[in-house]
């Protein structure tokens, strides 16, 4: 195995990273069409039952005390106005919960925080063709505020299912509030990264070795090409992170708790390995298509060599027979009795010579 796959292994094989869940038909709840779940924590714990948004909204700030976490998939305007309206979004959040955006972001308004995410998940495939799919992607809008967590996700991956269990399991970090749940959705979306980035070593491992191997085909760039091109849409979900996750650990806003910057930090190392990662895959798969356009081009290289040595031996017997055939009464050996025995016996001994000296070359 080369330095780079080393060096690549190292980076893709995190300890103590959680897989994530694919659930290919999200289950919705009796809360509404949207709606998959509307659940109350306090100090870190959930409260039992699920709650209608304002009755646990009400609760909530009856008691000041606690917050609210409200999770949607892919709601309709028309489902998604009253939650708009009983915590008075912006219309910009409610415009990105919505329709989201063509690349991760966050912005702040006032004591709201808005954060989009790209969550991937690899594609399990029996065998890597050209048109086959290797990552697929959906996308999840965060919106915090001082008592609230609304989570909206389009797409069939990105279950926030693993996410809400993990919290449940840590009273202690779920006890900070939305800031917790928004630093649990991105630390979800970067592991997620990670993990689709070993299955597409594993596609990376396979066309390596059919370039190199004995079974070499034509075909090799195509499968080359495609997964560049996946590779760049798991880029477009992990290298916009980047300033989202530094400034939510480093930047003083109203809507993160000061307790979770350094959790965002551990995340932000997270993205910048997953984004070597995704480097060093591409420089990988740069190197195996220069490799593979090579080797084509000596395969081809080969092929005329082995051409125009048989081109050559077989130009003696065309030029002597052409010679011969042009029936002219006065000819060298034309009346000889040995003389067609003769010009054969010429013509193969050279064309053995030519053959034997196009071997030794390696043309033949």
């Amino acid at each position: 195995m080369s330095v780079v796959r080393r060096t690549l292994r190292s980076v893709v094989k995190l300890p103590g990273r959680r897989r994530p869940v694919d659930l290919s038909h999200p289950v919705r709840s009796p809360l509404g069409s949207a709606v998959e779940n509307c659940v109350v924590y306090v100090d870190g714990a959930r409260r039992p039952g699920d709650l209608e948004p304002q009755d646990a909204v009400r609760l909530v700030r009856t008691k000041g005390e606690g917050f609210v976490w409200i999770g949607l998939y892919e709601p309709s305007e028309r489902a998604f106005a009253p939650i708009a309206e009983l915590f008075d979004l912006h219309p910009l959040a409610v415009s990105a919960a919505l329709e989201g955006g063509p690349r991760p972001r966050l912005e702040v308004f006032g004591d709201m925080a808005l954060a989009v995410f790209k969550p991937v998940a690899y594609v399990e495939h029996a065998e890597l063709t050209a048109t086959c799919e290797v990552v697929e992607s959906g996308e999840i809008t965060v919106l915090t505020g001082p008592d609230y967590v609304i989570t909206v996700r389009h797409g069939r991956h990105g279950t926030l299912g693993p996410v809400r269990e993990g919290l449940e399991a840590s009273p202690e970090l779920l006890a900070h509030g939305p800031s917790a749940v928004l630093y649990a959705v991105a630390d979800q979306v970067v592991s997620d990264c990670l993990t689709a980035g070993e299955g597409i070593l594993t596609d990376i491992d396979t066309v390596e070795t059919d370039v190199f191997g004995d079974n070499h085909a034509l075909a090799d760039v195509a499968r080359i090409y495609h997964l560049k091109r996946e590779l760049l849409e798991l880029k477009r979900a992990v290298a916009p992170l980047a300033r989202p996750l530094q400034q939510l650990a480093e930047k003083p806003m109203l809507a993160v708790d000061p307790a979770i910057r350094p959790y965002f930090r551990d995340v932000a190392d997270h993205q910048s390995r997953a984004m070597d990662q995704i480097n060093g895959f591409d420089e990988l798969l740069l190197s195996i298509l220069q490799a593979n356009i090579a080797r084509v081009s000596m395969a081809q290289n080969e092929d005329m060599r082995k051409i125009s040595a048989w081109v050559a031996i077989l130009a003696v017997p065309t030029m002597v027979c052409g010679v011969y055939g042009m029936n002219f009464d006065h000819m060298p050996e034309l009346r000889w009795t040995y003389g067609y025995p003769a010009v054969l016996c010429v013509i193969a001994g050279i064309c053995f010579t030519l053959h034997r000296a196009f071997r030794r070359r390696g043309w033949l």
